[in-house]
């Protein structure tokens, strides 16, 4: 297996407005993501009793732990935020895809005509 990174390129049919806008959403759950991993992992860690405790190091523990998962989000994370860009990517283009029109069955059209 290689550890070979390959930054998401912007296709040539979206805008930089558009790509800007889905690599901040994909870092954004990036982000989300690591938060809960942050909070379920200071959940289980003893604090002091002299010191720890209580409901204001609930309250900035939880903020703490946001804030860890902004700056690993933002500094490049785990990777996650460069698969969900490349889904996000897919999903919009297989959206903005032509369709097809839809053809009439030769055989009903010719019997409608018939009767």
């Amino acid at each position: 297996m290689s550890n070979v990174y390959y930054p998401v390129q912007k296709p040539h049919n979206m805008t930089d407005a558009q790509f800007a806008s889905l690599k901040e959403k994909s870092v954004e759950l990036e982000g989300v993501f690591l938060n809960t991993l942050m909070s379920e992992m200071t959940k289980a860690s003893d604090t002091e009793d002299m010191f720890g405790g209580g409901y204001a190091e609930e309250t900035w523990r939880g903020m703490l732990g946001e804030e860890y998962a902004k700056n690993m989000a933002g500094n490049g994370g785990i990777g996650l935020a460069d698969d969900i860009l490349r889904d996000l990517i897919l999903s919009q283009q297989s959206i903005n895809l032509p369709q097809p029109a839809a053809q009439p069955n030769p055989a009903l059209v010719a019997g409608a005509y018939q009767q």
